[in-house]
């Protein structure tokens, strides 16, 4: 006889929409209050805050629907789904805020980054801080793909935390 097992593809799906739609939502706010520029431990701890929540509920709901039981594999699974699919959206946004929402969002990122880095490195000249601000230009696309994989190795360790607190292999028997 054989069972029907949800799948760790569903729950990624959804809970990663979910995420998405909430982390929109934070950038939106942060938007909205002129904080979108702001890197600091606060915004960041929340964001992690709300992947943990998404990732851990995700994995809990489909070890409900599981019968209880779940491995390590498909935790890991869920929380790197969950990642992926979050983190698509949340490129999406990001791709729309720096091009469209506001264009010279990117250059206000360079002018912060600048005048950090002369506070940081009072022996570098403005030109030198600057040749290295043109060159991060050329490589502004990476971005993209580092924003996403970031969120997958984060989703993997959320998951494998999740995965450990919630493991239950089925009876051999």
């Amino acid at each position: 006889m054989e069972e029907n097992q949800p799948k760790t593809g569903k729950f990624a799906f959804n809970y990663g929409l979910l995420l998405g739609i909430v982390s929109v939502i934070f950038g939106l706010m942060l938007y909205s209050m002129d904080l979108h520029y702001d890197q600091g431990w606060g915004i960041r701890s929340v964001s992690l805050v709300l992947a943990l929540v998404a990732i851990f509920f995700g994995i809990s709901q489909f070890k409900k629907a599981n019968e209880g039981y779940l491995t390590i594999s498909q935790a890991l699974k869920i929380g790197a789904g969950i990642a992926l699919i979050a983190g698509i959206i949340g490129l999406i946004y990001f791709f729309l805020l720096s091009n469209v929402i506001e264009p010279g969002y990117m250059d206000k990122m360079y002018e912060i980054g600048k005048a950090q880095a002369m506070a940081d490195n009072p022996k570098l000249t403005e030109e030198q801080i600057d040749q290295g601000i043109e060159m991060q230009k050329g490589f502004a696309w990476l971005t993209y793909p580092i924003i996403l994989i970031m969120n997958i190795i984060i989703g993997l360790i959320l998951g494998l935390i999740a995965g450990l607190i919630f493991k239950k292999q089925k009876p051999a028997y």
